[in-house]
């Protein structure tokens, strides 16, 4: 009975496996649906969208599934650092990054650093449509918010990449909480220290937490198939979170050569890096991470994501692969489903396979 734990019966679900939330356009409503509908937690991650365009999308979830699902925010989604940011920095990191401008022929972009944040908006659209579960990252959403989910019955996760993190979130009374390890591709979740400085692998990270709190842990980073799944079970996790097996599926929306990347040999070589968004995530290494080292000053979230978007457009256009940011985990060494619902069924199956073994 692997698949009865203190998350698939909060969740409402069969299976506590769930999708993790793909933000920046990766996530759509057919993967998520697909998750759902085959018993497990499918995920939306909504923080570049906005109110509108999250309604518009839970319209089209709404048509594909009628199983729980969770949209996901960034608590902080505009580095502080960006009030009042030098002109003169600006300019600093744009002739930084030049070269692979000239290189590609385009020219570099006209920047506002003035971004303001779209959360407590986003927050007002997940209170109207009001998902199963409400999940965030970067942060902690403040107590009313907080309030009005368990008013709602939306239930809440956030994510900690540390046991300090994890003590907050529990103090905040979530429902559940995201046991983030550095093995994880994407963006690296951090709000108390710097990410560089938070970097603890999944399976000790679970321990930590077990140990010291009692909220419900979902474990992710290095998940990609059955047996991580056991080994997260086995060592007391109540869920798992699988991210990057779910990127390459059909139903994701990674482009074709993203999808590619992940499945060839080069997606052994990840490294963690901020030069292409501004904040550390760990992606597929390239030219620019190799040349643009994690100390060197690039621009603030997501101003840096701005300045790098014409560039990553123009290398896709042009071919030039070594200059766009491929985001994956460690382990993908596994991957062989590109159907979301067969991998959802292999991951049951699997797993069922090796509790019965073990029995």
């Amino acid at each position: 009975m692997w698949h009865k734990t203190k998350i698939s019966e909060l969740l409402g679900i069969s299976y506590p496996i769930l999708s993790g939330p793909m933000g920046g356009g990766f996530s759509t409503p057919e993967l998520l649906a697909a998750v759902s509908n085959a018993g497990g937690l499918g995920s939306f991650g909504a923080y570049t969208l906005n109110p509108e365009e999250i309604f518009e999308a839970n319209k089209i979830i709404k048509t594909k599934t009628d199983k729980p699902y969770n949209i996901n925010l960034w608590v902080s989604d505009v580095d502080k650092s960006l009030i009042d940011y030098p002109a003169e920095n600006l300019e600093k990191v744009k002739q930084l990054l030049k070269p692979y401008f000239d290189e590609l022929s385009i020219p570099l972009p006209d920047l506002d650093t003035h971004i303001p944040s779209r959360f407590l908006k986003q927050v007002e659209t997940i209170f109207e449509i009001k998902p199963a579960v409400f999940s965030f990252i970067f942060g902690i959403p403040a107590k009313e918010i907080l309030d009005e989910c368990r008013r709602l019955g939306i239930k809440t996760v956030g994510a900690a990449t540390t046991l300090d993190e994890a003590l907050a979130l529990e103090e905040a009374n979530v429902d559940a909480i995201v046991a983030a390890g550095f093995e994880a591709g994407g963006h690296r979740p951090s709000f108390l220290r710097p990410a560089q400085d938070s970097l603890t692998g999944t399976f000790a990270l679970i321990q930590q937490l077990k140990s010291n709190i009692k909220t419900p842990v979902i474990a992710a980073g290095g998940i990609a198939d059955a047996k991580g799944i056991a080994a997260a079970l086995t060592l007391g996790a109540d869920a798992v979170q699988l991210g990057t097996a779910f990127l390459v599926t059909d139903e994701s929306n990674a482009t074709p050569i993203h999808k590619a990347k992940i499945l060839s040999g080069e997606s052994r070589y990840t490294v963690l890096s901020k030069s292409m968004t501004g904040r550390m995530g760990r992606l597929i290494r390239n030219r620019i991470s190799e040349e643009i080292k994690y100390e060197t000053e690039v621009l603030p979230f997501p101003l840096q994501t701005r300045l790098m978007g014409p560039l990553r457009a123009a290398a896709l256009a042009q071919g030039k692969t070594d200059l766009i940011n491929f985001w994956s985990g460690q382990n993908a060494v596994s991957l062989k489903h590109t159907n979301a619902t067969e991998l959802m069924q292999a991951l049951i199956a699997d797993t069922n396979g090796i509790f019965n073994d073990v029995r």
